[in-house]
C-alpha cells in the first residue's frame, strides 16, 4: 500500500469503528474498492454499474454520484428540450426538475446494457414511471458518458425527445389551468 491508500484505508476503518464495524480490517476496506488495480475500462464500467444498480434498487442521487459538477450535459436532437447544459446543477434544474415535478413516482431504470472503451461508459436504459394523472411514462435512453477521476465530464444523452416534452407540456397546461382563477 502507498502512504496515501493507507491513510486512506485508516480513515475508513475509523468510520467503519464509529459505524459499528469494529471489525474491518485495511484489506477488507481496500477490498470494497471497485476499481483496486483494475484498468480504466473496467473501472468506469463497474462505477456507473454501481450507480444504476443503486437507483435501480430505489436509490436516489444518481447525478450526484455519477456526474462530475462541471459536467458538460448534452441533449441530442432537436425540438424545445435538445442542447448542451454546462454543469450538474443546470442540467438538474433545466432537464431533471420539470420531469420529475411531473411523476407521482420516481424515474427508474428497468433495465440497462453497458459497454466500456477506455475512458467511455455506454449505457442503453428504459427508465419508467408514472405520472401524476396515473399515466405511464416510459422512454428509452442511451447515455455516452466520458469518465474521468471516477466521473462523468462529458455526456451525449440520446432519448425520445418527443415523449419527454409532452410530459413537459401535458404538465405546464396542467399548472396553468390551476392557476387561472
Amino acid at each position: 500500500m502507498t502512504r496515501l491508500s493507507t491513510l486512506a484505508a485508516a480513515a475508513l476503518l475509523v468510520a467503519a469503528a464509529f459505524a459499528g464495524n469494529v471489525g474491518a480490517t485495511a484489506k477488507d476496506v481496500a477490498s470494497t474498492d471497485p476499481c483496486a488495480g483494475q484498468p480504466a475500462p473496467i473501472c468506469n464500467k463497474r462505477i456507473v454499474e454501481a450507480a444504476f444498480a443503486q437507483w435501480q434498487n430505489g436509490g436516489s442521487g444518481i447525478f450526484e454520484t455519477l456526474l462530475s459538477p462541471d459536467v458538460v450535459w448534452t441533449i441530442e436532437g432537436s425540438g424545445p428540450s435538445a442542447g448542451t447544459l454546462r454543469g450538474r446543477d443546470v442540467l438538474v434544474e433545466a432537464a431533471v426538475r420539470p420531469l420529475s415535478e411531473r411523476l407521482a413516482s420516481p424515474l427508474r431504470p428497468v433495465q440497462q446494457r453497458l459497454w466500456a472503451d477506455g475512458e467511455h461508459v455506454i449505457v442503453q436504459w428504459e427508465g419508467v414511471a408514472t405520472l401524476r394523472d396515473g399515466s405511464s411514462y416510459r422512454n428509452r435512453y442511451a447515455w455516452i458518458m466520458r469518465m474521468a477521476d471516477g466521473k462523468a465530464v462529458e455526456v451525449n444523452a440520446f432519448l425520445d425527445l418527443p415523449a419527454y416534452d409532452a410530459v413537459l407540456q401535458r404538465g405546464h397546461r396542467q399548472l396553468q389551468r390551476r392557476a387561472s382563477p
